[in-house]
């Protein structure tokens, strides 16, 4: 594994133990997708933060936020400082984003699941209607394409004809564990959307895939694969991490497995 994305999964980690929350499973399976996004895909930089012709990110599956914050961090939007009363009453940072409490950097407030994808689609038409050059990319989660909300917004998206949208689905396998969906892939197809599947931990492939441009008024799908926990052997075997925090003695432990992967 890549030291930068040791580190990044290191201060989810963090921050995971200074509030005592987090979804540490969910934040560490998209890790890289957040990264390469910021890294190497798209158009935005600190000093641009409210540009309105940047490119927009949002997080649909707001228990992943652990992974956004860190990246926004090593992208030296916030420091190590900014974090100190991390979950406190009147703290900025939470275990979900809000975006009231932020000035660039945090595009979307999350919470309940199926709102981040519809509220993509309703930026990619603003962002068409004012002729703005930015592309919008939402993470959701294979598990959220159970809410209503989450096919009204791909309606929409395929029949206002949004080639600036992309969603990337976090498909940790969740789903799979409560309904069988069927073929996510031919459903995205069959509502109007270019649809690629790539591998969620794979930074070369991440990489080639988001910099894709669709075809002419066609929304773009990815569906990244990727294992829940990712980085860390204990996180990968032990679901009980789906909603835990570390205490400091699971904080080394983890660290360390971080470090031997």
């Amino acid at each position: 594994m890549h030291q930068i994305l040791k580190d990044l999964r290191k201060d989810c980690l963090r921050l995971s133990h200074r509030c005592q929350d987090g979804n540490l499973q969910s934040a560490f399976s998209c890790m890289e997708i957040v990264w390469v996004l910021y890294d190497k895909v798209m158009n935005w930089a600190p000093d641009r933060a409210m540009d309105p012709d940047r490119d927009l990110f949002l997080i649909s599956k707001g228990q992943a936020t652990f992974a956004l914050y860190p990246v926004l961090k090593q992208k030296k939007f916030f420091t190590d400082a900014d974090f100190s009363d991390i979950g406190d009453l009147h703290s900025r940072f939470s275990n979900q984003t809000d975006v009231t409490k932020f000035r660039g950097g945090v595009e979307n407030s999350a919470g309940s699941l199926g709102h981040g994808f519809p509220m993509a689609v309703g930026m990619a038409w603003a962002n068409k209607i004012q002729h703005f050059s930015g592309r919008v990319y939402v993470l959701t989660g294979d598990g959220e394409f159970n809410e209503g909300t989450m096919w009204e917004a791909c309606i929409l998206a395929a029949g206002k004809r949004l080639d600036n949208l992309c969603v990337i689905i976090d498909d940790n396998s969740s789903v799979g564990e409560l309904i069988d969906m069927g073929d996510l892939g031919m459903k995205l197809d069959s509502f109007g959307f270019q649809v690629f599947h790539v591998d969620g931990h794979n930074l070369t492939e991440l990489e080639r895939t988001l910099r894709i441009r669709p075809e002419e008024g066609v929304p773009v799908a990815v569906i990244a694969h990727t294992e829940r926990g990712h980085g860390s052997k204990t996180l990968m075997e032990n679901s009980v991490w789906f909603h835990k925090s570390p205490n400091k003695d699971e904080l080394e432990m983890l660290f360390k497995e971080i470090d031997s992967l």
